[in-house]
């Protein structure tokens, strides 16, 4: 009669605790503290004298709580443990894990299917037995409870980052200017597409006055979000920059030490910025670091690649070049960022500037956007089905006089 009211009293006990550390966790209480109720219910509701718990966190394992042993118990190495497969509970004197877990007698692995969530390590008050099965019922519910509170915090995280992502997307492609010129004198098209949601390219087209055009490509080290803030950044001092002086040189100069500024060396950025003056007929250019835009014209190809080097890596910067041609007949610029050259096929072969050139020499008399239409078609059936590496930016400037 004493044994069964002994008996039932720890089955009481038991299902106290369970209710407990139930309502603990629809309370949503902090993980720390789910451990605290974890250890006390073993302590003092199941008259354990050691135990450690070691839980397998998103691959990393690590002992959460311990009763009756030093902390040094947290720095075990698991990996016989683990090795081994066990999957029942263990008595450890009679195991190969004795010598290393020797102040323990049982032990108690939890599986969600045939993955490792939990190991429990415990010894009953003076050699007494333990509620095996309780046990790893309430290790199962805490475990299960916390990975979910992790995964569901996990994925709300990845909702934020992914409105932020959105954010900054359509932030960005604000600052690309919404309407281009195609008249019977000047036609420019652009095509952008991001890596990713967002991307560190940047392309601009300013109209000086009536006579004089502003159009640049840029490209910033890195990617994602803290590349397209940059390059908002870059935006923002370009416009201000060249309201108060249309001098390339000037301009150049500003820029880095903008970037300078900004980026605290981490960053560097690659630019190409060109003026053309219509009464003149002249085009100035800076190439800053950039892929050499091409110039086409009566059918000749020329690259563009005088100027200086990449912006936000030298202050000041020790050379600034800046070229200018007097060009009498109808002409094209077409300028691009790396991702269209640095693209790759299954033989892990890159798209190269040859390609781009034998491109513009079939296409460059025909519409703009047919151009760029061509050359993403060219590149589609060039990568076959390897995905693309780098954000890929194209503009071009067809002057007809």
């Amino acid at each position: 009669m004493i044994e069964t009211k002994s008996l039932l009293q720890r089955k009481e006990m038991a299902l106290s605790a369970l209710l407990e550390i139930t309502q603990a966790i629809n309370n949503n209480i902090a993980e720390e503290f789910l451990y605290r109720i974890y250890n006390f219910t073993l302590r003092g509701n199941l008259s354990i004298s050691r135990m450690a718990l070691w839980v397998n966190d998103f691959g990393s394992w690590s002992c959460k709580t311990f009763i009756g042993v030093k902390p040094q118990i947290s720095k075990q190495n698991l990996e016989k443990l683990l090795e081994s497969n066990v999957k029942g509970v263990t008595y450890l004197s009679e195991s190969i894990f004795s010598q290393d877990f020797g102040e323990f007698e049982w032990l108690i692995p939890i599986y969600h299917k045939n993955n490792p969530l939990a190991f429990v390590f415990a010894s009953g008050v003076n050699g007494a037995d333990i509620d095996a099965d309780f046990i790893r019922t309430l290790t199962n519910i805490l475990i299960v409870a916390i990975e979910n509170k992790k995964l569901a915090q996990k994925q709300l995280e990845q909702e934020v980052f992914r409105k932020e992502l959105d954010i900054a997307a359509k932030v960005q492609q604000r600052l690309f200017p919404k309407n281009l010129p195609n008249t019977p004198k000047l036609q420019i098209s652009a095509f952008y597409s991001p890596h990713s949601s967002v991307g560190g390219d940047y392309y601009d087209f300013i109209q000086l006055n009536e006579d004089e055009i502003l159009f640049c490509i840029a490209d910033v080290s890195g990617k994602g979000i803290a590349a397209a803030m940059m390059m908002a950044n870059f935006q923002a001092s370009l416009r201000t920059i060249v309201r108060q002086t249309k001098n390339l040189r000037e301009i150049i100069a500003e820029l880095n030490y903008s970037v300078m500024q900004n980026a605290q060396g981490e960053n560097f950025i690659t630019f190409f910025v060109a003026t053309y003056r219509f009464s003149s007929k002249t085009l100035c250019y800076i190439n800053a670091g950039h892929n050499p835009p091409l110039l086409v014209c009566q059918y000749h190809t020329q690259r563009l690649e005088q100027g200086t080097t990449v912006l936000g890596i030298f202050e000041p910067l020790p050379f600034i070049v800046e070229a200018q041609m007097i060009l009498n007949d109808d002409f094209l610029v077409f300028a691009y960022t790396d991702g269209l050259t640095e693209t790759i096929n299954p033989e892990d072969e890159q798209f190269g500037e040859d390609r781009v050139n034998k491109c513009l020499q079939t296409y460059s008399s025909k519409n703009l956007d047919v151009l760029h239409q061509q050359i993403i078609t060219e590149i589609n059936s060039f990568r076959k089905n390897m995905p693309f590496q780098d954000d890929i930016t194209l503009l071009s400037c067809k002057i007809t006089h």
